[in-house]
């Protein structure tokens, strides 16, 4: 028997807790963690910091909780999976080559975006896709 998947879902906080996050707090404070985040992961002795604060902005930004797929056992545990990521090297060409200047560009349209109402949506997309921009992390 092969495992099942699961839906775990957290909530985290409720949506009007995140929109006054967001006004008060989330809207200046990501764009502070970005481009120190950035700044990290330019250095490279920074970098795994700066992609750990990466793979956080959508945290940062709304207090958005993290997702991640998980599978149900025969046995009853519940077993989270990773997405398989590109051959390091791979991201590491892409990210000496592409990844550290598209990302620039990347968050500075993101932030830019989710700090006017029209463009908020699209710049929250932009957030949740950084990772892959900067290094092709799935």
């Amino acid at each position: 028997m092969s495992a099942q998947p699961v839906i775990i879902r957290d909530d985290g906080a409720s949506l009007l807790v995140r929109a006054i996050y967001f006004v008060l707090v989330g809207w200046w404070f990501s764009a502070i963690w970005a481009v120190l985040a950035w700044l990290l992961c330019v250095s490279v002795l920074g970098l795994p910091i700066g992609l750990y604060m990466l793979n956080r902005l959508p945290q940062v930004v709304t207090l958005k909780p993290q997702r991640g797929a998980a599978m149900l056992t025969p046995t009853g545990q519940v077993v989270f999976e990773r997405a398989r990521q590109r051959p390091l090297l791979l991201r590491a060409i892409y990210f000496v080559l592409v990844g550290w200047w598209l990302s620039a560009i990347w968050i500075a349209v993101a932030w830019a975006l989710h700090a006017s109402i029209v463009g908020m949506l699209v710049g929250f997309w932009m957030f949740d896709r950084v990772p892959a921009i900067v290094t092709l992390a799935r």
